[in-house]
């Protein structure tokens, strides 16, 4: 018979096999519980620039986070990681518009993967497209601990479907796209594909999706999640 594990059993499995240091520390504290209140739930917003959608083969540019608390952000804690390079960015850079030089002036990987870690401690990550970040982070997690990342995230392009869906029974062509979304609530325009500003971007994303798919009744992670 399958075994399913939960999230967090995952976590405590994967503890055994990391090795002593940032991966461990991270895995060693649990997610939040699935029964805990949006209004509870610490979540770090997360988004990475990197040069291309493949894990296996692109780089990893830039990581920029937001910490949430139950439905307050957390500005004191974000930050935007640059990580250096040597390698060029060719053509990506016209999309994230990080140049050689930026990145040349940047931190090692061995030193922002860390902090990330650090600051997604005992929280949910939250992301828009998580499936990304994920990728990238488990790729980075891989060369850096011989280990994999492990973490219980929350989509806010998962929790558009259910806007969109309540609103209009079917998602128009590029209405799930952060932008996008954001003008359903109205939301100011921000510049894409900037880490730490598309990390913020989908925070208050967040806020606006649970305050409509609540409907003003407490609402829980596992509710969030389904």
């Amino acid at each position: 018979m399958l075994r399913r594990f939960s999230p967090d059993g995952r976590r405590e499995r994967a503890v055994s096999s990391a090795p002593a240091g940032p991966l461990r520390d991270y895995l060693s504290v649990p997610f939040p519980d699935l029964g805990t209140p949006a209004t509870e739930l610490p979540m770090l917003a997360v988004d990475v620039e990197t040069t291309g959608l493949d894990p296996a083969k692109d780089r990893l540019l830039s990581v920029g986070f937001v910490p949430l608390q139950g439905l307050r952000i957390e500005l004191s804690g974000a930050a935007h990681l640059v990580v250096r390079t040597h390698g060029g960015v060719g053509q990506s850079a016209v999309v994230h518009g990080l140049t050689d030089d930026v990145l040349a002036d940047g931190e090692d990987l061995e030193t922002i993967v860390p902090e990330l870690l650090r600051a997604l401690r005992g929280r949910v990550m939250l992301a828009h497209v998580a499936d990304i970040e994920e990728g990238f982070l488990t790729a980075a997690c891989q060369r850096l601990f011989g280990s994999p990342f492990h973490c219980l995230s929350l989509d806010t392009m998962q929790l558009q479907e259910r806007v969109n869906g309540a609103a209009w029974n079917a998602a128009p062509t590029g209405s799930l796209r952060l932008p996008a979304a954001r003008a359903r609530f109205r939301l100011p325009r921000y510049r894409s594909h900037e880490a730490l500003t598309d990390a913020l971007a989908c925070a208050e994303l967040y806020l606006a999706q649970v305050a409509l798919l609540s409907g003003g009744a407490p609402m829980t992670l596992k509710q969030l999640r389904r």
